[in-house]
């Protein structure tokens, strides 16, 4: 019998595999970079077919560590950066363009004229979601009018769309095919499906109206499945394992955290940083520019909602000083640099490098450093840096709670991030409320292989989910509520400076 799960993990940066045992523990894990393209300021993009060599290579990798076959696995989930576009030919298998990152900002033309006639919260009464650039659905448009003969392609059924998820479902679901084989299944989930524009909450199906505001030929779409079930048998190294849990990696991370009652929430500290809490089986609309999306669906059960608040740069603006000012060689050093001070020195800094997510959703905004004076040095920079991740997710908890009703008394933290001991006090500190860390932070892979487990019967109920989950670190707040409003105003005094940059 197989005794283990597999996870494939595809992230922003990198991509990874991981093995989980029917306890959760990670029995084998391989983590692969690749490529960040920025052709021009504001634009990003992958190149699919490097992502997908790297999905084989981490996929062998993990495989090798623990010395294990595809023999060894029940099922196989995926996960994915949610937003993040690809086109391709489904008779070649070749993208016709590289892919558009969620964080790409080239769309805000289209978002603008759309908001022209209803504003930005036009369609948010159906798919959840304001116009913005960060969502699939006009980054699929920019495709079909910018790639010379595109359009007339995806008419006629020559090209396939997906998130990520859907690209590697169906490279290793079989690709093209071949003689004697069949293509592979050309599908996404509910939870992806919902980051598009392009489905409607309740309905859990393409909407005709958003497909014909958008340009969008049918043709080109992937069928809607549910989170947790079998979509297709794997090929290559994988070969024969069921290819069965589908999530975007927010709500991946929401299920692998187990937050499966209404209230429940979670943060992921990545490259951006997302908080979602469950909702139940309604969808609930924000009036405090959070985002209504599907959380998950498990087979045939009615999907599960949560409210999001997504900030863009979180990790990666740590990812920037290193790369970009050079001031830090590992991002693992930023905490050590950070701790050579007491405080921030009075800096601020806001990461609006491609505008600003949840909860103001302002395209037009761009990076600011406030506070400057000549005692300011290194060590305040990298403290102002981390302290910008917290500050947003202050930002967003209090939307949270506006919209929910319900005053969080506690917050589940997972992701690389959450190793900075100095963040997480912060973190707990600026919200008031006590952070907790569970024993897999890396639950983004661990809910796409909880996923993939349930829908074979590796897992036969929630409830063993539940019982899987168990914390490693919890930070209590210590900062006096005098200081932390202070401070506080201090923050969204300079975040409102962002604003209006871009013309």
């Amino acid at each position: 019998m197989a005794k283990y799960v597999g996870a494939l993990d595809q992230g922003t940066t990198s991509t990874r595999f991981m093995v989980f045992d029917h306890a959760g523990a990670v029995v084998a894990i391989d983590q692969r970079e690749h490529t960040q393209v920025y052709p021009r300021p504001g634009w990003v993009e992958h190149d699919p077919l490097e992502i997908w060599t790297r999905c084989g290579e981490v996929i062998r990798g993990a495989l090798a560590k623990a010395g294990l076959t595809a023999l060894n696995l029940a099922a196989v989930g995926v996960t994915n950066q949610r937003e993040t576009t690809v086109v391709w030919d489904r008779r070649t298998g070749k993208p016709i363009h590289n892919a558009i990152v969620w964080q790409d900002t080239r769309t805000d033309g289209l978002i603008a004229e759309m908001a022209r006639d209803g504003g930005q919260d036009r369609f948010r009464g159906k798919v959840g979601l304001p116009l913005a650039t960060y969502f699939s659905g006009p980054k699929l448009r920019w495709l079909l009018d910018n790639v010379r003969g595109a359009r007339e392609k995806a008419e006629a059924g020559d090209l396939l769309f997906g998130t990520i998820d859907s690209w590697i479902i169906w490279n290793l679901t079989g690709g093209i095919g071949g003689p004697g084989t069949t293509p592979g299944v050309h599908v996404t989930d509910v939870s992806n499906a919902s980051r598009s524009m392009l489905m409607d909450l309740r309905t859990l199906n393409w909407d005709d109206e958003m497909l014909a505001v958008m340009g969008v030929p049918s043709t080109i779409l992937p069928a809607i499945k549910s989170s947790s079930e079998v979509y297709g048998e794997a090929v290559g190294d994988l070969a024969g394992v069921p290819v069965a849990g589908d999530l975007g990696d927010q709500q991946a991370a929401l299920f692998g955290q187990t937050c499966f009652a209404p209230g429940e929430a979670k943060n992921t500290y990545g490259t951006g940083c997302f908080m979602l809490m469950n909702t139940g089986t309604a969808p609930v609309a924000s009036k405090s520019g959070l985002l209504t999306t599907v959380g998950y669906r498990v087979g045939r059960e009615p999907a599960t909602y949560a409210l999001e608040g997504s900030i863009a740069i979180a990790g990666a603006l740590v990812q920037w000083l290193r790369d970009n000012l050079g001031l830090i060689h590992e991002s693992a050093e930023i905490e050590t640099l950070a701790r050579t001070v007491d405080d921030n020195g009075g800096v601020y800094f806001v990461p609006a490098f491609s505008g600003l997510f949840a909860p103001y959703w302002r395209s037009d905004a761009r990076g600011l450093i406030a506070g400057l004076t000549r005692y300011v040095n290194r060590g305040h920079i990298a403290r102002a840096v981390l302290e910008a991740t917290a500050w947003q997710t202050r930002e967003v908890l209090d939307a949270m709670n506006a919209d929910s009703g319900v005053a969080l008394r506690a917050l589940k933290v997972d992701g690389g991030m959450t190793g900075n001991e100095l963040l997480m006090q912060f973190q707990a500190d600026v919200l008031g409320v006590p952070v907790i860390r569970p024993k897999v932070a890396e639950t983004t892979a661990l809910g796409a292989a909880y996923a993939a487990g349930l829908a074979v019967g590796f897992w036969s109920a929630i409830d063993d989910l539940r019982a899987n989950w168990a914390s490693d670190r919890e930070w209590r707040p210590t900062m006096d509520p005098s200081r932390r409003a202070r401070e506080y105003g201090l923050w969204k005094k300079a975040v409102t400076k962002t604003f209006d940059w871009v013309e």
